[in-house]
């Protein structure tokens, strides 16, 4: 599970952001408080804030840390691919364009019965890796102890918690623009596999992207063409909250030449009114609320299944909000989310912004100052006016509107037609 993100110097954010999923002492809804390895952990955090903002960077700077973390061992010595996916900082400060961006996370290993914590992080400027580190902690400890730590100079590298034979490999290996994790990954290091793997789990969904609409939308659940077990599961999930698809018609697509990418015709089976009959209707001309929950199931699945990480941009897009509602319900119940799969998502919908929904320590905001920089902060953490912390019964969205919290547009009137 995810205990802590921390990033610095990434797109808006200058100063160091901390996303924090460890539980603050607070009464409300402590049933679904996971206790792992020592830490109380949610399973939700949620991120207000005006457009523009920077509520789309911490989905960025994570899904960054992710690919960077799996894909890096492929940059060693490639500088132009290394120039295409090196971070970019925090532009309108002439110290920070030129600074190293860091990334670092707290988290546990599903699964994993020694509930052994681990802190992971590194930092990267214009050239390469300038630091990274792995530490860890038994259950029963107090501190974390190094695994590794790597510095800017060979002096500063200690692999002490890898195999004499993993040690030599890695430093045979190792490039500036390449993480320990991912080359020891690659070099199958049991450790370092283990640390990747739990970012491979996690998924990714930008719902404010056209494109990333377009793809989502067509891509199918793991056995969904083959096993009519899977179709109905999925028909199951779609009467969570619309009853009129009642089954799918799927038919194999004749292969092109010169494509070697096998396609499916997809037509959902609804019920005729005045016969028992089915229409059949292609799934691309669903409504776009429906083709987003198709788009949305297969990560779904694949996170309850494996307990790992679903961050979501945009998750109210082309929702409604009660079906919103019913998706958070998926992670806020122990009865279902039984692996303890995590949901970190921004959004716009005040709807949700419920304290008979959320608790205050999974209640984010993001702010920009009119100097561009962005600032994130907990609901829990936030001090009024008055110096008093908001309390648990509270109109959460209505403090919200009206500006209590920050974090809300500065509005002028359109009255320039």
């Amino acid at each position: 599970m995810l205990i802590q993100f921390n990033f610095k110097n990434f797109k808006s954010f200058r100063e160091e952001a901390t996303l924090d999923l460890s539980a603050a002492k607070m009464t409300e809804f402590s049933n679904r408080v996971v206790l792992v390895g020592g830490e109380k952990i949610l399973p939700v955090a949620a991120v207000y804030g005006a457009n523009a903002s920077g509520k789309s960077n911490i989905y960025n700077a994570f899904e960054y840390m992710t690919h960077y973390v799996v894909d890096s061992f492929k940059y060693g010595g490639e500088e132009e691919k290394f120039e295409e996916f090196r971070p970019t900082p925090f532009l309108f400060d002439s110290i920070s364009a030129d600074a190293e961006s860091s990334f670092e996370v707290y988290f546990t290993l599903p699964g994993d019965k020694s509930e052994r914590s681990y802190n992971y992080g590194f930092c990267i400027n214009k050239e390469g890796v300038t630091e990274e580190w792995l530490n860890s902690k038994a259950k029963t400890a107090r501190k974390y102890s190094t695994v590794f730590y790597r510095g800017t100079t060979d002096e500063e590298l200690d692999l002490s918690g890898f195999p004499k034979s993993s040690r030599d490999n890695i430093q045979v290996a190792l490039e500036k623009q390449v993480l320990i994790i991912s080359l020891g990954a690659k070099l199958k290091i049991g450790k370092c596999k283990a640390i990747r793997d739990w970012f491979l789990a996690n998924e990714f969904a930008d719902f404010g992207d056209p494109f990333t609409n377009f793809f989502l939308s067509r891509r199918l659940p793991k056995g969904f063409v083959e096993d009519k077990n899977v179709q109905q599961k999925v028909v199951e999930y779609f009467a969570s909250f619309d009853e009129h698809i009642k089954d799918f018609r799927i038919e194999k697509v004749p292969q092109e030449a010169e494509s070697k990418e096998e396609r499916y015709k997809i037509n959902a089976l609804h019920k005729m009114i005045d016969s028992d009959e089915m229409a059949e209707i292609p799934l691309g001309s669903e409504s776009a609320g429906t083709l987003k929950m198709f788009a949305l199931y297969p990560e779904l699945q694949r996170v309850l299944e494996k307990g790992s990480v679903f961050v979501i941009d945009e998750l109210n897009a082309r929702l409604h909000p009660l079906l919103v509602r019913n998706f958070l319900l998926t992670f806020l119940n122990p009865e279902i989310n039984v692996n303890h799969a995590q949901l970190v998502f921004t959004t716009h919908d005040t709807w949700q912004l419920s304290n008979q929904l959320l608790r205050r320590d999974e209640i984010w905001f993001v702010e920009k100052d009119e100097r561009g920089v962005s600032t994130l902060y907990s609901l829990a953490d936030f001090v009024d006016e008055d110096g008093s912390r908001i309390r648990k019964d509270e109109s959460y969205e209505k403090n919200y509107l009206i500006g209590k919290y920050g974090a809300i547009p500065t509005l002028k009137s359109i009255d320039f037609f």
